[in-house]
């Protein structure tokens, strides 16, 4: 083994890793949220608000990280980013328990300010590797990166659960933010020192336009809405389908609900595919045809049948994926002044509508029941999709 291929097999695994860390402390309380809203005694909407506030402090620290990584390097701001979310992660656990009054918005708080510092991680990692691996090693290094943030979705939610059930939902968090501590120590243990990167301080009267020069592009606002909708739409099924699946008829338990997060995997199966197919023919049908799917599977939740719900979950969270791929890689091809910055109004939406339609969703259920949160969300994709059929061009 070369030098060099070390060099990178090391930095793929690291990633890997810093990526699990990141989206299993961000989702850990999703599958948590009725013993939250029982415990807290708040409404549903209420509790998902562990989501929406990490979600939100995600999508403001975004841009910030992506300047602090070009100033001290990607490395180094990755590893504050991460190691202070840990921080502010074990604090939003610690809250509720030390102070009887207030417990629930300290420990909200904390999870804004966690969310916050794990920007750092989406905001610098592909950087970080398309400047130390040969632009071939980075296709396969970034795939890498985004299957450790889907496991570790899939992780912090399947873990949280069924821990959480048997020993209160404090305990189940904190579970994930040691899993992810561990992970961060692998990240530091392996992450290579940067070789090719040069650092950049760049001057606030040059922020602006690099970020508003995108926005004059209506094919990037579309983009930047699909991303705020469809992911708006994606977060509130999964936050509330726990409550839909806990409540009568079915009256599952928890930790057996909380293996519905499995459909998961349909996402990290489709997406790839989705890529090669946007590759093969071009990116609109497969982002339409991807939205198209998503609606199907979210109508499909409203059948009152165990087996159709998950099939619906499945379904929907494979189109959800395929779209997202092909949208997240649309907005640097298509970016008017600067990719780095497109990619970041991206994620600014994309987070931005995980957290307003994550809360929302549970306002909707709270009115509707579970038809409410569906009709929501049929709504954004519908919105979204047709947006998409009418602005975006054919590439």
């Amino acid at each position: 083994m070369t030098a060099q291929s070390a060099h990178s097999r090391r930095l793929l695994i690291a990633l890997f890793f810093i990526g699990v860390a990141t989206f299993a402390q961000l989702y850990s309380p999703q599958g948590l949220l009725p013993l939250i809203a029982a415990e807290q005694d708040v409404s549903a909407d209420r509790a998902a608000l562990m989501i929406s506030t990490a979600t939100l402090g995600l999508a403001l620290g975004v841009i910030p990280w992506s300047y602090i990584g070009d100033a001290y390097g990607r490395k180094k701001a990755m590893i504050a980013a991460i190691s202070l979310a840990c921080f502010f992660g074990l604090l939003a656990v610690l809250m509720p328990a030390v102070f009887a009054n207030h417990g629930f918005e300290l420990a909200l708080a904390m999870r804004f300010i966690e969310g916050f510092m794990l920007g750092g991680v989406p905001a610098l990692a592909v950087a970080y590797l398309n400047e130390e691996v040969s632009p071939k090693i980075a296709v396969a290094a970034a795939g890498t990166y985004i299957s450790g943030t889907s496991l570790g979705g899939l992780t912090g939610r399947i873990v949280a659960a069924p821990v959480g059930e048997q020993l209160g939902w404090k305990i189940g968090m904190l579970t994930v933010t040691i899993l992810a501590v561990a992970c961060v120590v692998v990240f530091l243990r392996l992450a290579p020192t940067a070789e090719n990167f040069t650092p950049r301080r760049v001057q606030v009267r040059e922020i602006l336009p690099a970020l508003t020069g995108n926005l004059r592009s209506p094919t990037l606002w579309t983009l930047y809405l699909q991303g705020f909708l469809t992911m708006g739409g994606f977060v509130a099924m999964y936050n509330f389908l726990g409550f839909h699946l806990s409540a009568p008829p079915y009256s599952i338990p928890l930790g057996i609900a909380s293996f519905v997060f499995l459909a998961y995997l349909a996402g990290t199966w489709s997406s790839p595919r989705a890529g090669r197919l946007a590759a093969r023919y071009s990116r609109k049908p497969v982002l339409l045809a991807g939205n198209l799917i998503m609606i199907l599977g979210v109508g499909l939740t409203l059948v009152p049948h165990l087996a159709v719900i998950i099939m619906g979950t499945v379904v929907l969270t494979a189109g959800f994926f395929a779209a997202h791929a092909v949208a997240s890689g649309w907005v640097g091809a298509a970016a008017t002044a600067g990719r780095a910055q497109s990619a970041s109004l991206y994620n600014l939406g994309y987070y931005g509508g995980s957290s307003i339609f994550g809360y929302l969703g549970g306002t909707a259920l709270h009115l509707a029941g579970w038809s409410g949160t569906v009709l929501m969300v049929l709504g954004l994709a519908g919105l979204a999709t047709l947006l998409a059929a009418i602005v975006l061009p054919k590439d």
